[in-house]
């Protein structure tokens, strides 16, 4: 029974450290006791979730620079809006996503410690800390150079598509596609921030930037691959409690998935870069980056095994994300942008 129970508590502890909305441990231990719960639902450590929002928008300035020639004062003007709205983008996502399934949190062996479902924070008061982080994300949206108003309405599918995600594993194996949509959403706030508008609308028609379009896929695709990885995590839990994903929907046949989704990303970003006139550094940094680190994810993750998906994930996306970033920057200094 000790053994039993050790090994239990080893389990606890490593789950803890997963994403789970639960860790103390780093710069958390330096906080008030009574704002460590605040702090866990926004996800601020580790910061995997700031840098999921933040890659799609800085993408988006990136790619925006290759097509209107932004100075670097502007770049990093633009970049550090985005960074900021992230910020406060991701805080709000995260709390809004902790209370919409605190129920099914407190199912799961990996988030039943949440802060919600362990009941240090209530309902209310997660609603109102919610509200506070989208006030602050919309006070950076009179900074964009397309106006407020101009930039509220481009936010709206974004807006709708956060709003809806929580709900998405309760009705569809799907929701890691409606995660990609909302995290490249960023690509287009992005072009925004950068001078570049990515799409027009005239009337019942939409004209839509091919590049843009390309970049915009990728993004998504990218972003399924780590989040079915993620949610590899909790498949047990998530088959008992019925939550919905493309982790349970494929199970054994996943890694086929995942290889097919980055053949596809791949060839996105090829196209992308032709259709940007791209030269071979983008294709060295950005695409052959970008594959290789997330070909090095599916291949050796072991899906069956919690830890293993925790420590890909983790690290994984930090490669493919600065790869496609870094072959960005090495294209704009390519060509003296």
């Amino acid at each position: 029974m000790a053994v039993t129970t050790t090994a239990k508590m080893t389990t606890n502890a490593s789950l803890d450290v997963q994403y789970g909305g639960n860790t103390k441990s780093g710069w958390l231990e330096y906080l008030p006791e009574s704002w460590l719960p605040f702090v866990q639902l926004a996800r601020l450590s580790p910061p995997a979730g700031l840098f999921l929002i933040f890659f799609p928008h800085l993408f988006g300035i990136l790619h925006a620079t290759i097509h209107t020639g932004l100075t670097a004062t502007d770049v990093l003007r633009a970049s550090a809006l985005m960074f900021g709205g992230s910020l406060f983008v991701s805080n709000a996502i995260h709390i809004w996503n902790d209370l919409i399934d605190a129920p099914l949190d407190a199912k799961v062996e990996r988030t039943r410690h949440r802060p919600i479902p362990r009941g240090a924070v209530s309902p209310t008061a997660a609603l109102v800390f919610t509200i506070s982080q989208a006030v602050g994300a919309a006070l950076f949206l009179p900074l964009m150079p397309t106006g407020f108003i101009r930039t509220t309405l481009y936010s709206i599918p974004g807006i709708v598509g956060w709003t809806y995600y929580p709900w998405a594993k309760r009705y569809t194996y799907y929701p890691q596609v409606v995660l990609g949509f909302c995290l490249s959403w960023g690509i287009v706030m992005g072009s925004l921030a950068g001078g570049f508008v990515p799409f027009t609308t005239d009337g019942l028609w939409i004209f839509v930037d091919p590049s843009s379009f390309c970049l915009f896929a990728a993004c998504t695709l990218w972003a399924i691959v780590y989040d079915t990885i993620y949610a590899h995590q909790d498949l047990s839990d998530d088959k008992k409690a019925g939550i919905k994903s493309l982790a349970v929907l494929y199970e054994g046949r996943t890694k086929p998935l995942l290889w097919q989704l980055l053949m596809a990303m791949t060839a996105l970003l090829i196209i992308c870069g032709s259709l940007s006139g791209m030269s071979i550094i983008f294709y060295s940094v950005a695409v052959l980056g970008s594959a290789t680190s997330l070909g090095a994810m599916v291949w050796n993750v072991d899906l069956k095994d919690s830890r293993s998906c925790w420590f890909w994930f983790s690290n994984g996306f930090w490669l493919a994300g600065g790869s496609i970033a870094a072959g960005l920057i090495m294209e704009i200094l390519n060509v003296g942008v």
